[in-house]
């Protein structure tokens, strides 16, 4: 399962590197977070538009590593029309998937698509990137306005 997983991993990074979904500036946002990553130099901003609990919309701009960007590429399609709930629960198994603590097997049912990230976690200077969008989009969905550094 972890070769499949590793190629597919590959194939989807590459897709979303070459052509990121929601790559745009959301000028009717009501919340936007800059995220940055000293170590790699990835930087971003996430843009929500949340109304009546409900993430309506949801994109970002910046630059950054392949996986960084396909990371807030696959995060801005999964997060549409979720509630603010699911949003954090995303974020809360997201995070566990790639810091090891949530199995690849399960999270392949609860994560979709996104389970193909369960690779970075065999390298722990790759994770601050796979994790950098979710973290500002988390700051987001919060209210908090503070820029968000991996370090």
């Amino acid at each position: 399962m972890m070769d499949e997983l590793r190629e597919l991993y590959q194939q989807v990074i590459l897709d979303h590197q070459k052509a990121p979904r929601n790559f745009r500036k959301m000028e009717n946002a009501t919340a936007a977070v800059e995220g940055f990553n000293p170590l790699c130099g990835d930087h971003y901003t996430i843009y929500l538009l949340v109304e009546d609990n409900i993430v309506k919309d949801v994109s970002f701009e910046g630059t950054g590593c392949a996986i960084s960007k396909a990371s807030a590429s696959m995060m801005t399609a999964a997060l549409k029309g979720k509630t603010r709930a699911e949003a954090e629960s995303l974020f809360e198994k997201f995070h566990d998937l790639v810091t090891g603590k949530l199995e690849v097997e399960q999270a392949a049912g609860e994560l979709g698509k996104l389970a193909v990230f369960a690779g970075v976690r065999d390298f722990p200077v790759r994770v601050k990137c796979a994790i950098l969008p979710w973290h500002s989009m988390h700051s987001a969905l919060e209210g908090d306005k503070t820029v968000v550094s991996t370090e």
